[in-house]
């Protein structure tokens, strides 16, 4: 049995002081400049919602919305800002035609960050994510520029997303041998469906102290239900059409429906909805810090921080974990296998305590 959560609950960030909500508000959200999301009125109920049952983390980028998620944020935070946790990102396309208006690199770097700054209206980013992994910019010249903007007193900390394990371990080992600022958060996509962040990334991040955000916890609303086998030969929709259905028709497959059939059936069993679920079986992962919840009306918030009071059985986490488990491949498994066991250890018994 697992304790009711709140989002006044807070939890560190890595091996960071920073205090966030167990569940952060994602922004992307926010205008409807992609052809979905929330009008302003909208969002302002959405941020209003999640502040006042105690919410402090924020996610937003540089680029949602074409910068809408920026500017009506930087309205809806003036009166409370410091009592936030305000996290963006940078290295997405912000100019099209602009060859440095992109990437991980310095120019770009410094002119993201002078944006957001002015969009949001604030004087300092909470959290900066490196958004993209580029593969061209040096390690050297990420970690120094991300250094020189937390001594500026412009950003307080920061942190990777979407980025190859190894390269986020040289990073912070970087970070560490120089008295560089370190990264303190990874932010991955993780959920019952897209779990292959259990081979490398979860356990790095755990090893080298970096706090997990993970997005995307419903699948693009594959978990909540709203799709079935009729979905499987349907169409992509036209972008514009005011919906995030074409997002999601790429996760649509025979195993991950089956995964969601699961997750239906636990939540008639307790009570619940099948998004509570799927988003609390991610919220209780034991190396989780905050799932971003992505919500386009109130009723949707509502129903997500319900998550926040799902109280598992045993049993429930086993079936949920049986239909979506995934093999971690070479060289984990073999690592874990009983042939290595008997030529590493014999019949020695360790007691590990970490």
């Amino acid at each position: 049995m697992t304790r009711t959560l709140t989002l006044d609950t807070y939890r560190l960030m890595g091996r960071s002081g920073l205090r966030v909500s167990p569940l952060a508000l994602g922004a992307a959200t926010f205008g409807t400049d992609w052809g979905w999301g929330s009008e302003r009125d909208e969002s302002r109920r959405l941020f209003d919602t999640y502040v006042e049952r105690g919410g402090n983390f924020i996610d937003t980028a540089d680029t949602y919305t074409d910068g809408s998620s920026h500017r009506l944020l930087g309205e809806f935070i003036r009166d409370r800002r410091d009592g936030l946790v305000l996290a963006t990102k940078y290295s997405t396309l912000r100019r099209p035609g602009d060859p440095n208006a992109n990437g991980a690199h310095r120019k770009n770097l410094f002119a993201s960050v002078e944006t957001s700054l002015r969009e949001l209206n604030t004087d300092y980013i909470d959290l900066l994510y490196l958004h993209v992994w580029d593969f061209r910019t040096p390690i050297d010249e990420i970690l120094r520029g991300l250094d020189d903007l937390v001594r500026q007193g412009k950003v307080l900390y920061v942190g990777i997303s979407n980025a190859p394990a190894w390269q986020v371990s040289r990073m912070q080992a970087i970070a560490d041998l120089r008295g560089w600022s370190p990264l303190v958060a990874l932010q991955i996509e993780f959920n019952l469906i897209e779990r292959t962040g259990e081979r490398d990334l979860i356990p790095m991040a755990r090893e080298m102290g970096l706090g997990m955000v993970p997005y995307s916890p419903l699948a693009g609303g594959v978990l909540t239900g709203k799709y079935g086998r009729d979905d499987l030969t349907a169409s992509p929709t036209a972008v514009g059409d005011g919906t995030r259905r074409n997002l999601a028709l790429g996760t649509l497959t025979e195993r991950n429906l089956a995964i969601a059939d699961v997750v239906k059936e636990v939540a008639t069993e307790l009570d619940r909805t099948p998004a509570q679920v799927a988003l609390a079986w991610t919220l209780r992962h034991p190396h989780v810090t905050a799932p971003i919840i992505g919500a386009r009306t109130a009723a949707q918030l509502s129903d997500n921080l319900g998550a926040l009071e799902v109280d598992f059985a045993a049993a429930h986490l086993a079936r949920l974990d049986e239909v979506s488990t995934i093999a971690l491949g070479f060289p984990h498994d073999i690592l874990a296998g009983d042939h290595i066991r008997t030529v590493t250890t014999g019949d020695l018994r360790i007691e590990t305590r970490r």
